[in-house]
């Protein structure tokens, strides 16, 4: 049941990691109720996904450490302790799609055919989609799913390419 939520952990840190580096600390993600009830497949009310919460900490410990659940109101905030950031580190793919993705869109001068080049070199079904809504400038996914599921949205700022990813389900819900 916990599967889907404790992958988006483990790709939340695993990102952050490739593009910060590796510290042995403590780390807070926060996600709307909307999400959580996605990840977990049941339609909870906020005292509820918080009894769930607990539920995955404890399935999670052996692998995450003793993860910290609290919320405000439908936003809740999961901190996972140094010992869950170093599993991630551990397990974690330098070498993948996310790994190189990050390396060619964090140097600067970088131009967004480089960085489409990247998605390319990784599937042969790529989407991508120029948009205009004053959000991002381009979506950017995998029909398939593989490597990854995300959807990537893309902005040309200057010199530099910075992007933001979702799931799926988090870019419908916003409505981009």
């Amino acid at each position: 049941m916990f599967e889907m939520l404790e992958k988006n952990i483990v790709d939340m840190i695993e990102e952050q990691q490739l593009k910060l580096g590796y510290l042995a600390e403590t780390v807070r993600l926060y996600y709307p109720l909307s999400s959580l009830n996605r990840f977990v497949g049941r339609d909870c009310t906020e005292a509820e996904m918080e009894k769930c919460l607990n539920e995955f900490a404890v399935e999670v410990r052996g692998r995450l450490g003793q993860l910290q659940v609290s919320n405000r109101g439908k936003r809740f905030c999961i901190a996972i302790p140094p010992e869950g950031a170093a599993y991630v580190h551990e397990h974690m793919d330098t070498h993948g799609f996310l790994a190189s993705f990050v390396e060619v869109i964090g140097t600067h001068g970088t131009t967004l055919e480089e960085v489409l080049s990247v998605f390319r070199a990784y599937s042969d079904g790529v989407h991508i989609e120029k948009v205009d809504n004053n959000e991002f400038d381009y979506l950017v996914y995998f029909e398939n799913g593989i490597p990854d599921d995300y959807r990537y949205c893309i902005t040309e700022e200057g010199n530099h390419i910075i992007y933001h990813r979702y799931t799926r389900e988090d870019y419908e819900e916003f409505g981009f």
